[in-house]
């Protein structure tokens, strides 16, 4: 279960925003075999003050369209999958809702699942007697 903060320029519509979360779901379920509707995503829009970066490192020319994508994960991938997962994500974004690969940066944080709480001030490595409480 990932769950995805994206950091972008304000001002895109929601077709846009949800074009992203389309992408992105797509590329966790076909690369990263995470269920179908198993989403968690929040936007952050920042004013252009707010959102810096450099438009050349390792990377670019990024654009004013520039997107961070920061993805914290429970499980941890292998080095190929990871690429397969970038290469993936990068093409459906150019597909809809038009973003550049150059755009686009990646930061995959592992947390182990006692890490993680879904609800109910469980974590989530509670064991069954925790829970029937």
């Amino acid at each position: 279960m990932p769950f995805t903060r994206i950091s972008l320029r304000a001002g895109k519509s929601a077709d846009y925003l949800s074009a992203i979360s389309d992408g992105l779901d797509r590329a966790l379920v076909d690369c990263f075999e995470v269920p179908e509707r198993d989403r968690f995503v929040a936007f952050h829009q920042h004013d252009a003050e707010e959102l810096i970066f450099d438009r050349t490192y390792r990377g670019g020319p990024r654009s004013d369209d520039y997107i961070l994508f920061e993805i914290t994960t429970g499980k941890t991938r292998s080095r190929e999958t990871k690429a397969l997962f970038y290469e993936r994500l990068v093409k459906n974004l150019a597909g809809s809702p038009g973003i550049r690969p150059e755009d686009v940066m990646v930061v995959i944080i592992n947390a182990a699942f006692e890490d993680w709480s879904f609800g109910s001030g469980l974590s989530a490595a509670a064991s069954d007697a925790e829970r029937n409480r």
